[in-house]
């Protein structure tokens, strides 16, 4: 059971589409974590889940996510009047790490999962839990708003991404080029740490200026948008080489079906026939007996 949690590689919530893959509707999909903290993560994910009070069950971490994300936008939105309350934020993505993490290795370790409403209910919070974070970085003084928004749409589309992904291909992947959800958060702590001591220093380029926090957004949303893009062209070409092969297989079983079918039909016939004339032969070798259309003229 330790090797299925720390590796994360099966959630039951997956099941069989019409083309033999797996979908988010019932029975399994893998689940791919190939992130730089991944492997250390899970072992203290699984440390942690063996160590929770029964009191404590997954909705309850999944609910302390949310408030996290709370503290989140509020640790930005207040640093408008003090630098300190970076601190908040910071706090506040330790505790979504905890809560978002750790709700689903407790219920596998606990063995009291419910696959789809688990999936469905997790992400579904993510995307609200992401709103608040993002708009809070937007309403600090350390971040244009416009990037901010900007951030969450770019995050919003690799994430859309990712759920379509796991639906077609029964694959899903929460990390690329070893970034995860973890990564993530750990990149905001220290971008918060270093604009608190540095004071979000202004970087020059020619004659326009530019906030070390801006440039983060900006680097977050190049390499999103390059994932997207990237992840979204070889998915569809997959995709588009699979299809083609199984209508190609389709049509190869198709056509060996009728092939069957006409020899069957063929061979149905070609007995038929030599019934016949076995029964015609057997008539013709017994002249003293009677054949039927004398019998029936004679009635």
């Amino acid at each position: 059971m330790q090797n299925d949690l720390i590796d994360g590689r099966k959630d039951d919530c997956m099941s069989t589409n019409l083309n033999g893959q797996v979908n988010p509707q019932g029975q399994n999909h893998v689940r791919v974590i190939n992130s730089l903290l991944g492997k250390q993560e899970k072992r203290l994910l699984i440390w942690l889940a063996a160590r929770m009070p029964a009191w404590v069950v997954p909705d309850t971490l999944t609910a302390l996510g949310i408030v996290a994300a709370v503290l989140i936008f509020l640790g930005y939105a207040l640093t408008f009047y003090n630098k300190y309350f970076l601190w908040l934020a910071s706090f506040g993505f330790f505790l979504h790490w905890f809560g978002d993490s750790l709700d689903g290795t407790l219920a596998r370790y606990r063995k009291i999962e419910r696959p789809r409403y688990g999936f469905f209910v997790d992400h579904i919070l993510d995307t609200v839990s992401e709103a608040f974070i993002f708009i809070g970085i937007g309403l600090s003084p350390y971040v244009r708003f416009d990037l901010a928004l900007l951030t969450l749409v770019i995050y919003l589309m690799v994430s859309i991404f990712v759920y379509l992904g796991t639906y077609v291909n029964g694959v899903f992947r929460i990390s690329y080029a070893g970034l995860g959800p973890t990564e993530t958060r750990l990149i905001a702590i220290l971008a918060n740490t270093y604009v608190f001591f540095a004071n979000n220093p202004i970087i020059h380029l020619g004659t326009y200026s530019i906030t070390f926090y801006d440039v983060v957004a900006i680097l977050m949303c190049v390499v999103g948008i390059l994932i997207f893009a990237v992840s979204s062209i070889q998915m569809a070409s997959s995709l588009s080489k699979e299809d083609r092969t199984a209508r190609r297989e389709k049509a190869l079983r198709e056509r060996a079906a009728r092939k069957q079918e006409r020899a069957a039909r063929r061979q149905a016939q070609r007995e038929e026939y030599i019934r016949r004339k076995l029964i015609e032969r057997e008539k013709r070798s017994q002249p003293g007996l009677p054949n039927a259309d004398a019998n029936q003229k004679t009635l």
